[in-house]
């Protein structure tokens, strides 16, 4: 897909385990010349929260992940009518997606996926103040084997080169074979 320009005011929700190379992918697209583009990285979103904070991927923190996962979709529904193509990438469940319904946008849902060891492997090398605990890293990636209904929006990336990722997710956009439905 060399012209993008039909994405514009459109939204991806590029998700997947961590260390599935969602944000690498994500910044790569939100790069790419042509229409104005927004990269918007869900874990910021957290970080905003300064006292009360809740580590996401524990069970008490249910309540502020719904309400974060409705304030993305807003902002995401925002920057789209703007005629913005959003890129929006993080541990997105299924569970999220019925709060993009209500932007009436055209949106996108990839998981990506790498084995375990993959996902641990890479974890562990970013370093810094990254999620690397390969016993939440584990959790995380089991909560994707199976999306069940949207099981078709999965795309394996064990082994494939950044590129080829890159290729892959733009011929899924083209092909609309993951975009969710209306």
């Amino acid at each position: 897909m060399g012209d993008d320009t039909a994405l514009a005011g459109q939204i991806l929700i590029l998700s997947g385990h961590p260390g599935s190379g969602k944000t690498t992918t994500a910044e790569s697209l939100a790069r790419m010349p042509s229409v104005p583009k927004v990269h918007l990285h869900s874990d910021d979103f957290w970080g905003y929260i300064k006292a009360g904070h809740i580590d996401p991927w524990l069970p008490e923190a249910d309540r502020q992940n719904r309400m974060i996962a409705r304030i993305v979709a807003d902002v995401a529904g925002l920057y789209a009518r703007e005629g913005y193509f959003v890129v929006l990438d993080g541990v997105v469940r299924p569970w999220w997606l019925p709060h993009f319904t209500p932007t009436g946008l055209p949106t996108h849902y990839i998981v990506l996926r790498t084995s375990l060891h993959e996902a641990v492997r890479r974890c562990a090398a970013r370093g810094g103040d990254s999620l690397s605990d390969p016993a939440v890293v584990a959790d995380l990636h089991n909560q994707f084997t199976d999306l069940g209904r949207y099981e078709r929006h999965a795309l394996a990336v064990s082994a494939r080169t950044h590129q080829q990722v890159m290729a892959a997710v733009l011929a899924a956009l083209g092909a609309e074979t993951h975009r969710l439905q209306d």
